[in-house]
């Protein structure tokens, strides 16, 4: 009987980087209600409890509403009503993720880049979104109701400057959720307490700071000196911080 030697099968394809960042975006789009059907969802139902509140108001004042009366619609914040869920969005994104993509070979540095490819898509498609429906609100004058739903708190400057604030805003939502989650993931449960415990400490600090030295009416005074676009510009960074420390975790992050 002659013996026959044989080779190990060896892969000769190559993936490019952006292959892989691709498969973890197709990855986070197996199941699209969690990215792109339930925020709607839930902006829609905050969108329809804004029309019946308005018609109540309508026919409790017998149609002669004032102006006044709908104004105060302003600041119901029903058009950031999506957010609070879009921080659970960022801590699924890696808790229910990161194990089964790395299962399929996919690098932590991919799988990161990959989430925050899927995290910047989101947000711009949202942002384009809520831009929209604020002009088109504008433009209808509140659903030809008087509504203000999503011409609302800052909203309503410009296509521009909606467009921005709102992503913004979305990227921190995201990136705090799934940063936090690679703390957890690194160094479980007392990790996540020292992170609290100094978020609150650093919190303290700052107040105590501010208030004895008396400095509220500077901090306010330049707050409203760099304006809307300053302070989103803000949470902008805060966003990218978080990115980048969320980055750097997940590199030692042990998959479950």
């Amino acid at each position: 009987m002659t013996a026959v030697a044989t080779a190990p099968v060896v892969r000769t394809e190559t993936r490019s980087r952006a292959h892989e960042i691709w498969r973890i975006l197709r990855l986070h789009a197996v199941n699209p209600w969690i990215f792109f059907g339930i925020p709607w969802i839930i902006l829609g139902a905050a969108w329809a409890i804004s029309i019946i509140i308005t018609l109540i108001i309508r026919a409790g004042s017998g149609g002669d509403v004032t102006t006044e009366d709908l104004e105060n619609m302003r600041y119901s914040w029903a058009v950031l009503s999506p957010q609070w869920y879009l921080v659970v969005v960022g801590v699924q994104a890696i808790g229910l993720t990161f194990s089964f993509a790395l299962g399929f070979g996919a690098t932590r540095r991919d799988f990161w880049v990959g989430t925050s490819a899927m995290f910047v898509l989101v947000s711009v498609m949202y942002a384009v979104a809520i831009a929209t429906l604020v002009q088109l609100e504008i433009a209808t004058g509140g659903w030809w109701l008087g509504t203000h739903m999503f011409d609302a708190l800052w909203y309503g400057q410009s296509w521009i400057v909606d467009f921005y604030t709102s992503f913004a805003l979305q990227l921190l939502v995201l990136f705090i959720g799934a940063s936090v989650t690679t703390v957890y993931m690194r160094w479980r449960i007392p990790g996540m307490l020292i992170l609290l415990f100094s978020v609150i400490a650093l919190l303290l600090v700052a107040i105590a700071a501010v208030t004895l030295s008396g400095s509220w009416p500077a901090v306010f005074a330049w707050f409203g000196s760099i304006g809307i676009v300053g302070v989103f510009t803000v949470i902008l960074a805060l966003a990218a911080v978080s990115a980048v420390v969320g980055f750097f975790v997940i590199r030692w992050a042990t998959p479950r």
